[in-house]
């Protein structure tokens, strides 16, 4: 092999991550000079992928954690032929180019997350080596390993540092993963200068206590230490692994390397010329990459695209010899499996008896659970109290992958984001915990939004109704902080078919994550209640009168408190609407026809129930309404004294809407 073009190759990444981010005047440059030996040695020489298509399903996936470093992995996207070209490279943190200043899913060819947020990418590459345990598990029969590849990640010290990356390694560790690999670019510093100054623990000893082989290169720039650590990795099948690959940030720029400030700024002109003139590049002008160098690289590309193709041969004939496992497969890959329960009267019949909404979603996950075989999730050890085991469908672990129960112990945050790698990798997961813990999922909840990934979140304990807990375990602006979220869609339904259509928005949604909003105490089935509840929002109740006297706005558990409410108004001679509000953000999307519907403008004497903080009602209720809600935190008490406590009666909601309608 020709160790010149090599080493030229290196240091093209080198040259033209800095030419970006000086070319932008902004940007992190210290990551791409430190670690290029490491990315090239692992996309050249080890990682499966085919730049021809970036989809294949059997491709190794790439994720870089410090997402910083991004001009890193947009010079490797453009060595090896994946469609950026020198321009978007110029055009670097720039307005509508391709090359953002942090790594975006959906947005460049070849992202396989979107990173940032240090640690975030640490647990979507658990997630998506879970993703392929999984699918090996259930799929691969001998001779036919048609699902078999690595999940690799690249992140420094922040990384490590972040809380977000001992909870998904701690879990990669137990389950033994072994195809996930952790390249570590261990270089010491951080923002504020030396790690020392805050990180002085030994990661080594962490990641063995995590069940992780771990391996130290302890020159960066050693390709050939490199390429025999990830062999050494993939080598190990029972233990994920954890390779320190020991750096010096801003390498190669005399000025620069091993400084705090070659992390985060550019390095000015002089010192990439000085860097240039270090590597003995063959031209100062800014982007230039020796042909050598291009072709070498495209055609390490190539080799993709001819294990692709053994790869399709293999599935072929794996369809013919297992046609019920392709079937299978297929029924995996449906995008649109969830939509034939919309006209099946079975899913959307429920008994007549009062019931939490948490336990109707635990009946909805196991009657969707067939039809949609890669619907996967679990709870972050709650499932009990969450009601999200799937019955039969027997527990992901250790020995056995096939399990689609997944058990994420206390690590919301990481289960959040492993429930990202899993969706980026294609499965439909679901994730769950109490709603006030919705605060340790919301980083990754977020991601999930900005990715467009159908992650459901089921949120249970779903207001003061909780109780005896008391204000720990009593959300109160939860809700609203989620509402907030764009491309976020959250439900709270009222009852048993409420709940049914938000779990079939959950799992139809292509573009989106949704959140349930559930209750732990019985609700009543309210009459009037369907599937319009898929429009966010709808008239329940609605008056005799032309134009009603008031209309009562509610969600969830108030609901029958507004019907309630109205019953009570009907006696002073106020005919009242009642109008349930399953889901403002879905609701917003109908458009203003229906909206006006729904809630005329005319119509000014208006009140909001919600046991939780009315942040965000005044959008309906205007000037000139009311909102019974949670003014401050809640109590320790049984819910029904904390509802009267606290004004959710019939009778206070009755009283407001006289006093609005008076005024």
């Amino acid at each position: 092999m020709n160790q010149d073009v090599e080493r030229k190759s290196v240091n093209a990444i080198r040259v033209l991550s800095a030419d970006a981010v000086e070319k932008a005047k902004s940007g992190h440059p210290g990551l791409p000079l430190g670690a290029a030996a490491m990315a090239y040695e692992l996309w050249g020489h080890h990682m499966n992928h085919n730049p021809q298509d970036p989809l294949w399903e059997n491709r190794d996936r790439f994720v870089l954690s410090g997402g910083h470093g991004s001009v890193l992995l947009y010079s490797l996207l453009y060595l090896f032929g994946y469609g950026l070209t020198k321009e978007d490279l110029a055009s670097f943190r720039q307005e509508g180019s391709l090359t953002p200043g942090h790594p975006e899913y959906g947005h460049t060819v070849g992202v396989e997350a979107t990173t940032g947020p240090l640690g975030a990418g640490m647990a979507m590459a658990v997630g998506m080596a879970m993703a392929e345990a999984h699918l090996s598990a259930v799929f691969n029969r001998p001779y036919y390993p048609v699902v078999d590849h690595y999940t690799y990640v690249l992140g420094g010290d922040g990384c490590m540092m972040e809380g977000i990356s001992s909870e998904a390694f701690s879990l990669a560790g137990t389950l033994g993963l072994g195809k996930l690999i952790v390249l570590y670019d261990s270089n010491n510093i951080s923002i504020e200068g030396s790690t020392d100054i805050a990180f002085t623990e030994n990661v080594q000893k962490r990641m063995e206590a995590f069940g992780f082989q771990t391996i130290t290169v302890e020159d960066g720039n050693d390709t050939r230490a490199i390429g025999a650590a990830i062999e050494a990795a993939k080598a190990d099948k029972l233990r994920p692994s954890f390779i320190t690959v020991k750096t010096r940030i801003g390498w190669g720029c005399p000025a620069k390397e091993g400084k705090a400030s070659a992390h985060g700024e550019p390095l000015g002109e002089a010192n990439v010329t000085a860097l240039k003139v270090n590597l003995g590049w063959d031209s100062l002008e800014p982007f230039y990459v020796p042909g050598e160098v291009l072709d070498h690289c495209r055609r390490l590309g190539e080799q993709g695209g001819k294990k692709e193709t053994r790869w399709k041969g293999m599935f072929q004939e794996y369809r013919k010899a297992y046609q019920e496992l392709a079937a299978l497969w297929d029924r995996y890959h449906d995008q649109e499996a969830g939509r034939k329960v919309f006209d099946d009267p079975e899913y959307w019949a429920f008994d007549q008896k009062p019931e939490a909404t948490r336990n109707v979603s635990g009946i909805l996950i196991n009657r969707l659970k067939d039809l949609v075989p890669a619907m996967i999730g679990g709870a972050a050890d709650l499932a009990p109290s969450t009601k999200t085991y799937m019955k039969g469908a027997g527990d992901f672990g250790r020995g056995d992958y096939t399990g689609r129960n997944l058990h994420f112990g206390v690590r919301e945050l990481a289960m959040a984001g492993i429930a990202n790698g899993l969706a980026l990798h294609g499965l439909r997961p679901f994730v769950s915990t109490f709603f006030v813990f919705s605060d340790y999922t919301k980083p990754m909840a977020r991601l999930s939004a900005l990715m467009k990934l159908p992650v459901t979140y089921v949120f249970t304990h779903d207001s003061i109704g909780v109780g005896e807990d008391g204000p720990t375990h009593e959300p109160i602006e939860q809700l609203a902080m989620l509402r907030a979220l764009p491309n976020f869609h959250v439900f709270r339904p009222a009852d048993a078919v409420e709940t049914a259509a938000a779990w079939y928005y959950a799992i139809t949604a292509k573009n989106a994550p949704t959140a349930l909003v559930l209750t732990r105490q019985n609700l009543p089935q309210l009459d009037g209640s369907g599937k319009e509840a898929l429009k966010g929002g709808y008239i329940l109740k609605d008056s005799d009168k032309e134009e009603p006297d008031g209309i009562i706005m509610a969600s969830g558990s108030e609901v029958s408190l507004a019907v309630e409410a109205r019953e009570l108004l009907a006696k002073d001679g106020l005919d009242v609407r009642v109008v349930s509000m399953p889901s403002m953000d879905v609701f917003e999307e109908q458009d203003e026809e229906y909206r006006e519907m729904v809630l005329p403008k005319k119509v000014r004497a208006r009140v909001a129930v919600e046991a939780l903080s009315g942040f965000g009602w005044e959008r309906y209720t205007g000037l000139d309404g009311a909102c019974v809600a949670m003014k401050g935190f809640g109590a320790s008490a049984p819910a029904k004294t904390l509802f009267e406590k606290f004004g959710f009666t019939a009778e206070n909601v009755a009283k407001v809407m006289r006093e609005t309608a008076v005024n």
